[in-house]
């Protein structure tokens, strides 16, 4: 391990590193140990070993495994949260599954990285983790990508503005674009734009479309 500590903006970084395989921690802290301000200040080969030396003496990191026996990884890093210390955590994984993306996200854990990016990216993810910037494997920013895009759009509806909403709700119960403008007491050129503007928000190009659309959001009987 490294020695001879300094302090101030130069102080050398305590990392923890927890992993239940030998084999696993020295490859850890080879890459770890390769900077010379970063110290590995203690190994854990259980999840209840590396709370309770996080605790004792808080490392600026802990670097550990998600599939950790006693307590994982993500376990780990809901108590050092709870216990309000200034320590990131980094949670490594061999496994991908949507079940495990999801915990993550919601456990708010933000380092995250699979032990097959572990030579390339380790450095890059400490690194990201001392500066206060969160930093996640290439396939959780995927998975985070495509659940905000399916979000959004499972959510069109709700950018329709409520004249936006009523027109619709008129076209699905037949009335014309002169009839609405009656009701809504508006010309019938800004009836045809909101009309034009919900197809554009909700994606669609046809009547028939936004009457289903009304019908599937009890905005008419079927």
């Amino acid at each position: 391990m490294n020695s001879g500590l300094t302090y101030g903006n130069d102080a050398a970084k305590r990392i923890l590193i927890a992993d239940d395989h030998e084999i696993v921690r020295s490859g850890l802290r080879a890459i770890v140990e390769a900077r010379p301000n970063w110290t590995v200040c203690g190994e854990a080969t259980n999840g209840e070993q590396a709370l309770a030396l996080a605790l004792k003496t808080p490392p600026d990191i802990v670097i550990v495994d998600y599939s950790m026996p006693l307590m994982n990884g993500l376990e780990v890093c809901r108590r050092l949260n709870s216990a309000n210390l200034n320590t990131q955590v980094l949670i490594l994984t061999m496994h991908e599954s949507e079940e495990l993306l999801s915990e993550v996200i919601m456990a708010g854990v933000r380092g995250f990285l699979f032990k097959s990016d572990a030579r390339k990216h380790l450095t890059s993810a400490i690194e990201a983790l001392l500066e206060g910037r969160p930093y996640f494997t290439s396939a959780l920013l995927e998975k985070l990508l495509h659940n905000y895009q399916s979000n959004k759009q499972n959510r069109s509806d709700e950018l329709l503005t409520s004249r936006e909403e009523s027109v619709v709700q008129l076209i699905a119960e037949g009335h014309t674009n002169r009839s609405i403008s009656g009701i809504l007491k508006l010309s019938v050129k800004t009836v045809e734009t909101h009309r034009s503007a919900a197809m554009r928000k909700l994606g669609m190009s046809s009547t028939a479309q936004l009457v289903r659309y009304a019908i599937r959001k009890k905005l008419v009987a079927p």
